[in-house]
């Protein structure tokens, strides 16, 4: 295993044991819940995003599957809280990563996740190599997308 790839797979562990956002905050006034299911691996996530003047204001998350899923909610808050700063990412920029993290993850490895743009979540780069565990990485993120329509 490469240097780059145990880097990887520390931050995916980390990412696993330490969930950032864990534990669904309580609902605001623009607030959205949404529940997301992997029924190949039996993976769950339910997100809650609040909206605020268009702007993604908080995320937070519970769930419980493999480290992946679990790494890539976690992933997902940290960088909604580290690109959003105090006011919050606005929700166009959050729905442009959401985007962009399919694609990498939908191409098997032909387009890597940057760490400039994905944070932490470039991590998951090496996943779109499995097919089977794509969805399990993505569940967070299409929870999330979902729960933006909604709010």
């Amino acid at each position: 295993m490469s240097g780059l790839e145990s880097l990887y797979q520390d931050l995916i562990l980390d990412h696993s044991k330490n969930r950032r956002g864990f534990g669904l905050a309580d609902p605001g006034a623009h607030s959205a819940t949404v529940h997301q299911r992997n029924p190949i691996c039996g993976d769950e996530i339910t997100v809650r995003v609040d909206v605020d003047g268009g702007r993604v204001a908080s995320v937070s998350w519970e769930g419980a599957g493999c480290s992946i899923s679990q790494a890539s909610a976690s992933m997902l808050v940290a960088l909604l809280d580290e690109d959003g700063g105090d006011d919050g990412m606005p929700t166009a920029d959050a729905e442009a990563l959401i985007t962009r993290f399919r694609e990498a993850l939908r191409s098997r490895g032909q387009i890597p996740l940057d760490e400039e743009t994905f944070g932490d979540a470039a991590a998951l780069s090496g996943v779109s190599k499995y097919t089977a565990r794509v969805k399990c990485a993505m569940l967070a993120w299409v929870a999330l997308e979902e729960g933006l329509r909604q709010a």
